[in-house]
């Protein structure tokens, strides 16, 4: 069934609805006033003056300068040293969207909810490091800007800040919005000798200065990052990063590093990267997964449509509304929304034309907004659902043999823990493991650090019905070297099944597969073999290695996208998840990765269950204690390499 097609709606006592809606809307009722300080952020205490009684910050009432007897304008250029929302409602004008009047800014419920992940990190003297993943039209980048400003003006000097935008013309509005700001300051509320306004840099088309602050503003692009480098900035705001390029000569993560490379760890530096979604596995998109996991310096901030004050529209007929929702309305009323929001989102979504846009425009959580277009071969729900299961390796380093390479490298087999080390292990091997018992994957890369990855992934299939990753192996290295690192691991993993990807060794120089492949399954006997057709002998020969082709391909890739799909494995590596959400089939029925990204860790996924469900786990009855049967594929070549 289709999310959004509509269903039949059970029928519902009209009486007990309008009821709970009426609780809902309630709830969601916010005394606000940035003059009165009412519900503003932060702990606040009640002052009595005889212009007024206002709610005002604890710590201005703390500050040597504050006087229950002090004049107007000196409680209000003292407030709002300490009092942001005050200070944006004083300063800033804005036009009111829906009704055209010009109003002094109040901040609506998005812009409160990332202004206190700010102030709360702010306060507590720790750097701001934000990212923020916006929904359409609630003044996400607005309130940065003027987040900005209010440092840079009020609260601390040499403040210097950096605005950078995928085009250079988006980060020069935004330097325009702050020219505006400055031309129409307060002058009661300027204490500086010269008047508020940007001025010229010679030399420099990119920086402002503004005077009496001793600071600049400078502007850049994700286009030109090398003008940028080396800039001396306390404050960086990074607009719409998931529109950044990303290519191999200009990658996203570079232009943000470079940006950010002179910003210092102190209190009052604020780095915010925003941007409303584009698509899965680029840089935002991981950088967004990181900070939600804890691994990153960055505090996810996400504003959903529902969260954004003026998406509501009143019901005439809310029975009528009732029974035409669809499956994935019927979603929104169980999340605890109101027939007034979800009936601003069905008239928008008839708009929007179609349902992916508008999870991407106007999401309801973080995996809607990373929505991919039709052509992404796994569902972003399916991929956050595995994600669940990812976890830090136990152990991280190398498996070491007597030698690097060749059958002594599969004698006296031990684990070395270095950080620095290719493979990562969640679960070593289980006692008692019969051979076979684990499946372990090869997927075959390049030698140099900029080719592919290669990649050796170990699956448990001791419960078939849900087989789970325990170890992998990631790097760059020469073929020999890998075919026989594979084998250790194999070998240390209770002499599991082995399954080397030969499409790079059968394509490289002539008789490179036979050279690697068969020389290993002389030593190691529980090679994967497949048998292959010859029209020059009746009976079918025997090839070492798992070939893909497309009629194979899209074999494994069928079990791969049911299995993610059905959950029915567990991963452990958030890289396979990253990959997975790049992954993309193209008009012809082609699969690939993303440009600029990789699918090295999904094959072996693909490999790993695909073998394991068409090859037999063994059975302790297969193992007579004087010889060792040959394994699924294996040559029965007696096994001397001494382990």
């Amino acid at each position: 069934m289709n999310m959004t097609e509509t269903v039949a709606v059970p029928t519902v006592d009209i009486v007990a609805l309008l009821r709970e809606n009426e609780r809902r809307k309630e709830a969601m009722k916010v005394d606000y006033d940035p003059e009165r300080g009412i519900g503003c952020f932060g702990a606040r205490r009640a002052v009595e003056h005889p212009f007024g009684t206002y709610l005002v910050p604890r710590a201005m009432t703390g500050d040597a300068e504050y006087s229950r007897t002090m004049a107007f304008d000196a409680f209000e250029r003292l407030r709002i040293r300490y009092d942001f929302e005050y200070w944006a409602w004083r300063v800033v004008k804005i036009r009111d969207k829906l009704t055209g009047d010009t109003v002094p800014l109040r901040l609506n419920a998005g812009q409160r909810k990332m202004l206190a992940v700010m102030e709360s990190e702010r306060l507590a003297r720790r750097p701001v490091r934000v990212i923020l993943l916006k929904a359409r039209q609630w003044g996400g980048s607005t309130l940065v800007t003027l987040y900005f400003a209010w440092i840079q003006l009020v609260v601390r000097r040499r403040w210097n800040i950096l605005l950078a935008a995928h085009v250079l013309n988006t980060a020069a509005l935004l330097r325009s919005n702050y020219a505006d700001l400055l031309r129409n300051y307060p002058e009661e509320l300027w204490l500086e000798d010269v008047k508020p306004r940007l001025k010229g840099v010679p030399g420099t088309s990119a920086t402002r200065r503004v005077p009496g602050r001793e600071a600049t503003l400078a502007i850049g692009s994700a286009h030109a990052p090398a003008s940028l480098r080396g800039l001396d900035a306390s404050m960086a705001h990074l607009s719409e990063v998931a529109f950044w390029i990303d290519s191999p000569k200009l990658s996203a993560a570079d232009t943000v590093r470079a940006m950010g490379a002179g910003i210092p760890l102190a209190p009052d530096t604020v780095v915010v990267m925003e941007s409303t979604a584009n698509g899965t596995g680029n840089f935002f998109h991981q950088e967004w997964l990181r900070a939600k996991d804890g691994k990153s310096d960055k505090t996810p901030v996400f504003v959903a449509w529902h969260e954004i004050d003026m998406n509501a529209m009143p019901v005439r007929d809310p029975l009528k509304l009732w029974n035409t929702l669809d499956t994935y309305e019927q979603g929104l009323w169980r999340r605890g929304l109101t027939l007034e929001q979800i009936a601003w989102y069905k008239l928008k979504r008839r708009e929007v034309g179609k349902h992916e846009l508008m999870m991407a425009e106007y999401p309801t959580d973080d995996l809607e907004a990373f929505t991919n277009s039709d052509c992404a071969v796994f569902a972003s729900e399916h991929v956050a659902a595995l994600r669940d299961g990812c976890e830090e390796p136990a152990e991280v380093g190398e498996l070491c043999g007597a030698a690097a390479v060749g059958p002594s490298s599969l004698v006296g087999l031990h684990f070395v823990a270095d950080s620095t080390g290719g493979l990562k292990i969640w679960r070593r091997p289980r006692d008692g493991a019969l051979p076979g018992s684990y499946v372990v994957a090869v997927d075959v890369g390049g030698r140099s650090a900029a080719a592919d990855w290669s990649v050796i992934a170990v699956l448990d299939r001791h419960d078939p019905l849900h087989p789970e990753i325990v170890a992998q192996w990631r790097g760059h290295i020469d073929h020999d070297h890998l075919a026989w690192k594979a084998a250790g691991i194999a070998a240390f993993y209770a002499k599991a099944l082995l399954v080397v990807e030969s499409n790079t060794l059968e394509t490289e120089s002539a008789g490179a597969s036979t050279f690697i492949l068969e020389q290993l399954a002389r030593h190691y006997p529980r090679l994967y073999a497949r048998t292959e057709r010859d029209k020059r002998s009746p009976h079918p020969a025997r090839r070492y290695g798992f070939h893909t082709n497309r009629a194979t391909k899209a074999t494994i890739m069928a079990g791969l996208i049911q299995a993610v799909r059905d959950h029915s494995y567990t991963e452990r590596d958030t890289e396979a998840c990253a990959e997975m959400s790049t992954y993309i089939q193209l008009p012809s029925g082609a699969y690939r990765a993303r440009a600029s990204s990789h699918d090295d860790v999904l094959m072996t996924r693909a490999i790993l269950l695909y073998v394991a469900h068409s090859t037999p786990a063994p059975a302790a009855s297969e193992f007579a204690p004087a010889a060792e049967k040959p394994a699924a594929g294996g040559d029965g070549k007696k096994d001397d390499s001494g382990w």
